[in-house]
């Protein structure tokens, strides 16, 4: 029996049997629908996820929450979400790779692209990017004694509501998140407050209208947290307002602050991709400026992007579909 080999420029040949279609990075949202897309295309799938199990930042840092901005759903807990995803894109076996982090890419020639983790290398024709905002940490405020009480009282994220049942909760932030939040605690913990230091939210304005509409002591606009309480746990916190620097003690037995993601996309500048802001600039059909190589989701940038799951993954259908004809353009000699 003949084994066949892709011949690329460098001195490795890489066998046929571990050449894959379409190799999709980050296990998120748009990552599961990629490959699930992949699969109804008849794509030989490869998924390669950093965390040990699938989901992205939805599994990692808020299970519990609830999402409203996906298709088909009037609401549905992150989890729930994950699952569905999961079971989807499951249904055509795509190769699963857990506890991997994409370190490296290389086109090593025609439609071979070589990808490096710290446990070894996959190959693949194509690749599709979709590792949410790539790496990420919390943004933090520089209050003294703030992080003496992380573990202690002080949350970034939440990903579980219980630990707070019957506690009184401060969250600091405006976003999606923090309205998120606010709303879900509210008749778990027994009291919830919620500052904003600026005059618009970003939160989408139905979800502002329900909080504004609920038990949440909301203190806002201009309000900002300046103290954090207690010794060896949170007991309360100082918030003040920025315009007329009121200052209001309240009690608190947990801060969860709110306030957004410091990206790191420096790898992906190191592998030559085009880099717009924070995000990786992408042509209508999601390619990037590598061939062979596509982007969707958070990641991606381009002129109207919306940071929605439903949107990324109307780009991942897209990035498919434009891998598939890359990969066609070959085996038809065009």
């Amino acid at each position: 029996m003949f084994t066949i080999y892709h011949f690329c420029y460098s001195l490795r040949m890489v066998r046929a049997d571990e050449l894959y279609d379409i190799t999709v990075v980050g296990a998120g949202p748009v990552g599961l629908y990629a490959a699930y897309y992949a699969g109804l295309r008849e794509c030989r799938t490869k998924l390669i996820e950093t965390y040990p199990q699938v989901g992205g930042r939805l599994i990692s840092m808020y299970p519990e929450k609830e999402i409203f901005d996906v298709a088909g759903h009037r609401r549905i807990v992150a989890a729930d979400l994950i699952r569905e995803l999961t079971d989807q894109a499951m249904q055509y076996r795509p190769e699963v790779v857990l506890n991997e982090r994409v370190t490296g890419l290389r086109i090593l020639g025609e439609r071979v692209i070589e990808l490096t983790t710290p446990a070894g290398v996959h190959y693949t024709q194509t690749a599709i990017l979709a590792a949410g905002c790539g790496a990420f940490v919390p943004r933090k405020l520089d209050i003294p004694h703030l992080i003496d009480l992380e573990g202690h009282g002080i949350y970034y994220f939440l990903p579980s509501f219980e630990p707070l049942r019957g506690k009184k909760v401060l969250i600091v932030g405006g976003g999606n998140s923090a309205v998120d939040w606010a709303l879900s605690l509210d008749g778990i913990a027994a009291e919830v407050t919620l500052c904003h230091r600026m005059y618009k939210w970003q939160a989408h304005e139905a979800m502002v209208h329900r909080l504004l509409s609920s038990n949440v002591r909301v203190k806002y606009p201009y309000f900002t947290l300046k103290q954090v309480l207690g010794e060896e746990k949170v007991t309360g916190a100082v918030i003040w307002n920025e315009r007329s620097g009121l200052e209001e003690t309240i009690e608190a037995d947990a801060i969860v602050l709110s306030i957004g993601m410091l990206t790191n996309i420096g790898p992906f500048r190191e592998w030559g991709l085009n880099i717009v802001g924070n995000g990786i600039a992408v042509a209508p059909d999601m390619s990037t400026n590598l061939p062979g190589v596509y982007a969707a989701g958070d990641i991606v940038t381009y002129p109207g992007k919306v940071l929605l799951i439903t949107a990324g993954s109307g780009e991942a259908a897209t990035a498919v579909n434009t891998a598939k004809e890359y990969i066609l353009s070959d085996e038809l000699g065009r």
